[in-house]
């Protein structure tokens, strides 16, 4: 593989951000009563989306990716409505820990910085009969504060190529009827849905019948999700700037609906990597541009701990001298950039520091200080 998926979930979990899980103990951050889903158990643990490794050539040996782009599209920035503003949800990891640690040193600092932060909901294990209702319960609470949530699908079959985040729906056909019931739980009010992190940028275990079904599947998943609810924004996996080639990742993305109006707002780069925004947003916009600079097509940026860029040697797994990066927003003041989100909680461990997806006090605040 050129490049490898960073998603590292413990069986039936997620990590990055708010989890909405069906049993077991939470790994991702968020145990919400929809991430716990109303009289559901804990939450398990959550993935580390999309890891950066050191990208080799086709020799073997590592080589850059091409210099960023500097230059912007000519697409005016996109906001939603003046007065919305990213949702919070109420129950994670990290406000758990703040809420019991009311003398740590550490405290005010992570709370600040981290915890009051808007951060995306996982909804990473296959759970047909419940999924619904848990979705349901972050997109009405995030309506009742006329925020914007921002859900994260993650249950694709075959989903980090049998990696540490191995898991997902049995099949495509069960992914399918998974999809229906998740967007039967959007409701009516704005929404983000960064739609199955690696799925597209590290589809290449896959063989090419497997790799279009997958594509075609994902293609559905978009129009479904934008049906159910249009005011919903559906963005598609990108990877990030040192995976694969732009045009080489659109190529993909046009194969699995990225392109249409009717499945997709965009695609959704970094999410639980490190590379500097400024890198992403030069990507992004050479991705959209190789997708045929379709005005209705913007990007989202995983920007929850690339304040440092990633470290030098490629080291994707809780690496030492990361810091957070942009705060969420919906208002980038960038063309083609619709948002700055935080889709990997910080402080959530890819697996070095503690289970995947567990909160590490020690790591989000070296983070967050």
């Amino acid at each position: 593989m050129v490049a490898a998926a960073s998603v590292v979930v413990a069986v039936g979990t997620v990590t990055g951000m708010v989890s909405a899980l069906d049993g077991g103990r939470p790994s991702q951050d968020a145990r919400p009563p929809v991430t716990r889903s109303p009289g559901l158990g804990p939450l398990p643990g959550v993935p580390t989306p999309s890891r950066t490794p050191v990208t080799p050539s086709r020799s073997g040996s590592a080589s850059p990716r091409p210099a960023p782009e500097s230059s912007p599209s000519g697409r005016k920035p996109r906001t939603a409505a003046a007065p919305a503003r990213l949702y919070r949800h109420s129950d994670s990891q990290v406000r758990d820990w703040v809420d019991a640690h009311p003398g740590d040193t550490r405290r005010t600092v992570i709370a600040s910085r981290i915890a009051d932060r808007p951060a995306a909901v996982w909804f990473a294990d296959f759970t047909p009969s419940t999924i619904t209702a848990r979705v349901r319960a972050v997109t009405s609470a995030g309506a009742a504060q006329g925020r914007v949530p921002v859900v994260v699908p993650y249950a694709i079959p075959q989903r980090d190529c049998g990696g540490a985040s191995d898991g997902g729906a049995p099949d495509l056909a069960a992914y399918d009827g998974w999809i229906d019931r998740f967007a039967a739980g959007l409701g009516s009010g704005e929404v983000v849905v960064v739609l199955e992190p690696d799925s597209i940028a590290q589809s290449d275990c896959l063989g090419e019948d497997e790799r279009a079904g997958r594509f075609a599947s994902l293609a559905r998943a978009g129009r479904v999700l934008k049906a159910a609810n249009p005011r919903a924004r559906v963005y598609f996996d990108a990877g990030h700037s040192d995976w694969n080639p732009a045009a080489e990742q659109a190529a993909l993305l046009g194969r699995a609906g990225a392109a249409s109006a009717a499945s997709s707002d965009g695609v959704f780069t970094n999410v639980s990597n490190f590379h500097r925004t400024s890198d992403e947003i030069a990507y992004a916009r050479r991705v959209l541009s190789a997708l045929g600079g379709a005005p209705h097509l913007g990007a989202v940026i995983d920007t929850s701990r690339n304040g440092n860029g990633a470290p030098p040697d490629g080291e994707w797994c809780d690496p030492a001298g990361r810091r957070i990066g942009r705060v969420p927003t919906l208002s980038t003041g960038e063309a083609g950039i619709d948002a700055y989100l935080w889709v990997k909680l910080p402080g959530e461990s890819d697996g070095c520091r503690g289970t995947p997806g567990t909160f590490s006090a020690e790591y989000a605040y070296e983070l967050a200080r």
